[in-house]
């Protein structure tokens, strides 16, 4: 009988099993893209770079390591290069390494065996065998505690798996891709990981640049996401007026392409028609906007405030705890607000 995954794996989520995210795009081995979610989406040059990269590394087996701010897009990166690969096939799959410490490190990875420890009740096969024949991607990987490094180290030397509470090895073939938003050689440096970890796993450092170096890229992204809600709702496509256009590329995205794209789904929501209005954009972003503005010019914030939570009890139509959801603040926090403001509630 063929064992099951970690109880904490979800076999959906492996492969072309787990459906990418909405900004995920696949490369294929020609260039050539298949399906709605096989789409990659910029034409900055750093993007065009990035894309040529993944294409040059994609058909060797080396590990990789891809580094970048929170938000980048870097299990979409490792995706990229899986799918381009010769084990384009086989199973991905992603770990997240903040999730990993003590005893549920080894059981996670490696699997563990019935009876190993209390509440084993199954035998499981881990992430690295389940990933056997295809890639594994340990996102976070700096979060990985620095004495259960070696552990990790072993088995990548060795390229075999001891279950926890066996004592049998079983080889695994797993190509391995890792990302971080630390900057792994100051740890190293600093003592926090081992230099032997880093360098088995750095063959190849796989830079991600941040929404605000691909400016070009903004608006297809924007675009794109906005497609996705419309097909979502199964509706017509809501489009970006200039002004919003403006908007969105003078903004620093420090949330970069994830912010973005969590923008577009609050915007697409909140304008009631087919054109996105401002006003139905995150706080921040009008805030940055206004900068540009004369001094003359510039909104107060209570100004700013009572226009975004007017536009969204209209979307609500009056219904507060939903409005309170949408900004994001407590309802007793929008009560407060709608009676400083000296805002008019529509009944629902």
């Amino acid at each position: 009988m063929r064992e099951p995954f970690s109880k904490d794996f979800d076999s959906s989520q492996a492969g072309n099993g787990r459906r990418p995210s909405r900004y995920a795009g696949r490369l294929g081995k020609n260039n050539s893209y298949h399906n709605e979610y096989d789409v990659c989406i910029g034409k900055s040059p750093v993007f065009k770079s990035l894309l040529d990269t993944i294409q040059a590394i994609a058909a060797r087996k080396c590990s990789v390591i891809i580094v970048g701010e929170t938000g980048v897009g870097k299990e979409i990166v490792a995706r990229q290069i899986h799918i381009a690969s010769d084990r384009a096939d086989k199973v991905f799959v992603p770990v997240d390494c903040t999730t990993l410490t003590g005893q549920l490190f080894e059981s996670q990875l490696f699997g563990h065996t019935k009876g190993a420890f209390t509440g084993a009740v199954d035998s499981t096969l881990g992430f690295f065998r389940a990933a056997n024949g295809g890639t594994i991607f340990l996102d976070e990987v700096s979060e990985i505690p620095i004495e259960l490094q070696a552990k990790l180290l072993r088995v990548l030397q060795e390229q075999a798996v001891t279950p926890l509470g066996s004592t049998t090895s079983f080889p695994v073939d797993v190509r391995v891709i890792s990302a971080s938003a630390q900057d792994l050689r100051q740890m190293v440096e600093e003592g926090t990981f081992r230099s032997d970890l880093y360098y088995r796993l750095n063959v190849v450092t796989l830079e991600v640049p941040p929404l605000r170096q691909r400016k070009e890229d903004i608006i297809p992204l924007a675009e794109f996401f906005l497609e996705n809600q419309a097909d979502f709702y199964n509706e017509t496509p809501k489009v970006l007026s200039g002004e919003i256009k403006e908007l969105l590329v003078n903004y620093s995205w420090p949330g970069n392409v994830r912010e973005l794209a969590n923008a577009m789904e609050r915007a697409y929501v909140l304008s009631i028609g087919r054109e996105i209005q401002s006003d139905s954009l995150p706080f921040d972003i009008i805030v940055a906007e206004s900068e540009t503005y004369p001094k003359d010019e510039l909104p107060t914030l209570d100004e700013v405030k009572r226009k975004v939570i007017v536009k969204t009890l209209a979307y609500t139509k009056g219904r507060k705890l939903a409005a309170a959801r949408i900004l994001g603040i407590e309802r007793r926090t929008l009560n407060r607000l709608i009676e400083k403001l000296n805002i008019t509630v529509p009944n629902p």
